[in-house]
């Protein structure tokens, strides 16, 4: 693997990507099942949950409690590391909710 540029890529290699700070928002409320997740997260596939979730897990961010009941019950919560790395993204959703409108307008279609 390279060596990181700075803290910032660091964390950006870990959630990098349109659904893991979706996925880190929602799951720092509390723990989750994943068809919870999945209504909560708009637009999201399943394919593409799933993969982020493995991915999640894999790096230690997301745990998964497999409950191993019929029919299956599996819950995803964020790990102390996950905890933390979704603290940081407080002040950006802030951001976000202090500047919707000024977001949009420079987001929209010029055509």
């Amino acid at each position: 693997m390279k060596p990181f540029i700075c803290g910032l890529d660091a964390a950006l290699r870990l959630i990098g990507g349109k659904w893991k700070p979706l996925i880190l928002f929602f799951l720092a409320r509390q723990p989750m099942r994943y068809g919870e997740l999945k209504r909560s997260i708009e637009g999201v596939s399943d394919k593409m949950l799933i993969q982020q979730l493995k991915e999640m897990e894999y790096h230690g961010i997301v745990s998964r409690t497999d409950h191993g009941e019929v029919p299956p019950r599996v819950d995803y919560a964020l790990t102390p590391l996950g905890k933390s790395l979704s603290q940081t993204l407080l002040p950006l959703c802030e951001w976000g909710e202090q500047h919707q409108d000024a977001i949009a307008e420079a987001l929209a279609d010029p055509a």
